[in-house]
């Protein structure tokens, strides 16, 4: 059997990765993006400060790799109607915002993007990927004809990303099953193709 060629250096340990990143995720939740160092997630996690930075050479890359390690994206698959589709991820987001420290998270990783020297196209991507399954559901719905052919995708994706965040790091309340089935509700009347 031959073995997968890999590049020069040593290989990852994902070990490595996880307990930085749950570190991460456990100082933020603790004390907030302040207590939030280079140093403090290398003791907590038991690492090395070089082992961290051949993974992330920032501190926004960190936090925007410990922000997906909980809120990736997300596949759904089609059900046939638009309305159930986005039911289902906004269920499946609104759970991963209710895991502790996440809150405090996402508002270090919208904080991070406006630091002086953050790198806006880190944070772009980041985005991007998250809320890739909405985009996707709402082009499934046009080409299925139950989402109208001249919605603005990336509007509509925008809103539906935005309610749930907004409502955990803006207004400080944990998002519910009562804001799901409103977005739902709002969104679906908004893009419907049928009359």
């Amino acid at each position: 059997m031959e073995r997968a060629r890999r590049g020069p250096g040593r290989p990852r340990q994902e070990h490595v990765t996880r307990a930085v990143l749950d570190a991460v995720v456990d100082l933020v939740a603790e004390s907030g993006m302040a207590a939030l160092t280079m140093d403090a997630v290398a003791a907590r996690a038991g690492v090395s400060k070089p082992a961290m930075y051949r993974r992330w050479s920032t501190k926004q890359d960190l936090v925007i790799a410990a922000a997906e390690s909980r809120i990736g994206p997300l596949t759904v698959p089609d059900m046939g109607d638009f309305r159930a589709e986005l039911r289902a991820v906004l269920t499946a987001r609104m759970k991963a915002y209710r895991q502790p420290g996440i809150d405090r998270l996402l508002a270090g990783v919208i904080g991070s993007a406006a630091e002086a020297g953050a790198e806006p196209g880190a944070y772009r991507a980041y985005t991007a990927r998250v809320m890739s399954e909405t985009r996707h559901l709402l082009e499934r719905g046009v080409a299925r004809g139950d989402v109208r052919s001249d919605v603005d995708v990336s509007a509509a994706s925008t809103l539906v990303a935005a309610s749930l965040v907004f409502r955990m790091v803006g207004e400080q309340q944990m998002p519910d099953e009562s804001l799901v089935e409103s977005v739902v509700d709002l969104i679906g009347r908004a893009v419907d193709a049928r009359p």
